[in-house]
């Protein structure tokens, strides 16, 4: 049974920073493309982020230049650097997994919560 388990998010003042992470288990994680999204109050989920293999990395323009991806197949788990935090960035934030033959996402996470407060 796949599982993937975001932490870190919390609240946080804008200009500061959260490292969320997200473990996986139940998949062989290299062989995943790892995305983060977000769901603001009231709006869709959207993409943030992913890391495909090695350091392959790519970003919403939201959020390029402040947030940073990395992850570590040895431990099964990805994280989100997230820097200069802005209001607009409040959400919950999910990790998920899709298999590179695949063109959507498999697996979700339960997500975590961020919000940056004025």
């Amino acid at each position: 049974q796949v599982q993937l388990v975001e932490s870190g998010g919390g609240l946080v003042q804008t200009g500061g920073s959260l490292r969320l992470s997200c473990v996986a288990s139940g998949l062989t994680f290299s062989t995943y493309r790892m995305g983060w999204f977000r769901q603001a109050p009231g709006k869709e989920r959207e993409f943030v982020g992913g890391s495909w293999s090695g350091s392959n990395t790519y970003y919403s323009d939201s959020v390029k230049g402040r947030f940073t991806i990395s992850r570590d197949n040895a431990k099964k788990m990805v994280y989100l650097q997230m820097n200069s935090l802005q209001a607009e960035d409040t959400g919950v934030y999910y990790c998920a997994a899709r298999h590179f033959s695949r063109t959507e996402y498999d697996y979700w996470g339960q997500g975590t919560q961020v919000t940056v407060s004025s």
